[in-house]
């Protein structure tokens, strides 16, 4: 087990925020490259509309006196390097917490990250050229690359448990996110495929519902459905799984910790959600990121202890990382 020994904590927080910077870069090139193709394809659509509406999504301050255009918005949640709610900005971080880590992740999920970053600069240049989507690409396949490798390299301990449930968090709080814009932008909202698209679902959506299937399906699949991957049950689940064989030393007469209860009720509460609740999805999703914050604090009291509150800008809790 991780023990309170402040290296040893050290680690296992640097971890657990390299699985959530590697996933947030991910998620963020998902819906970049979702969004941008969208306005190709209906350039009618609104520029200024949708490119704040992924500003409100990624929790990000939308310029509020002028034109938001694709330009800024690659600027600020693409390429800016200065803060993690960018994929620049998320994939140093991450790179950061792997250095710290070194001596537990593995050296070819090391290298994946580590020779990504060093790309990135050529990428970015090509981007302003050519159009983002080598760009966009290369952050998707890598931050694929390197989970898989997580999978395929790391002995499930608790080094690789802690790097899941980092990933698994921020999946549930960026796919309530994507979902919650739907309701939240109007007319401007983004449309169900782009959401699909947005969330890599698109293909798995059609062969499990069929392509004639009613859009309104789609809340459904992204929050519910036990075998994609990526949905929101199924990251709860594994989340939870994870904080189940990090707590093990708990005794059997006391309540699980609070983590684990944040993510055990949130997962409990959609394994038996009627067809009616979703009718009031929007606070079922403010649910889902609450939630998340809590069992965020809840591993960062009992696994991270620290001299002092650090704060986390990108969401409305506190957060940690290198």
């Amino acid at each position: 087990m991780i023990t309170t020994d402040t290296m040893l904590s050290r680690i296992a927080e640097s971890l657990f925020w390299l699985g959530r910077y590697v996933e947030r870069a991910d998620d963020t090139a998902r819906i970049l490259d979702a969004y941008l193709h969208r306005l190709l394809d209906d350039p009618w659509s609104g520029e200024d509309a949708a490119c704040r509406s992924l500003h409100a999504i990624l929790g990000v301050s939308a310029p509020p006196e002028r034109q938001c255009d694709t330009d800024s918005v690659l600027a600020r949640l693409a390429f800016d390097a200065t803060g993690p709610d960018s994929i620049e900005g998320a994939l140093g971080a991450a790179r950061e917490n792997a250095l710290t880590a070194r001596d537990v992740v593995s050296t070819e999920m090391w290298e994946t990250l580590n020779s990504t970053w060093h790309q990135l600069d050529e990428h970015r240049r090509a981007a302003r050229r050519t159009g983002p989507d080598a760009y966009l690409g290369l952050v998707r396949r890598r931050a694929a690359l390197f989970f898989g490798l997580a999978d395929s390299t790391m002995s499930r301990d608790d080094g690789w448990r802690f790097v899941i449930l980092g990933r698994s968090l921020e999946r549930v709080d960026m796919t309530a996110r994507l979902l919650a814009v739907r309701g939240l932008a109007g007319v401007h909202a983004p449309d169900w495929a782009t959401l699909l698209s947005a969330s890599g679902a698109e293909e798995a959506f059609v062969r499990s519902r069929g392509a004639g299937s009613d859009p309104a399906e789609v809340a459904s699949f992204l929050l519910l459905d036990r075998g994609f991957p990526r949905s929101v049950l199924h990251a709860l689940s594994a989340a939870e799984e994870c904080l189940a064989d990090l707590g093990g030393g708990t005794p059997s007469w006391q309540p699980p910790e609070p983590a684990r209860l944040a993510v055990g009720r949130m997962r409990t509460r959609l394994e038996y959600l009627s067809a009616s609740e979703l009718d009031r999805l929007p606070a079922l999703l403010k649910e889902l990121q609450l939630a998340c914050g809590e069992a965020t604090r809840a591993v960062a009291e009992r696994y991270f202890p620290c001299d002092g509150p650090i704060e986390w800008s990108h969401h409305a809790v506190t957060r940690e990382g290198v």
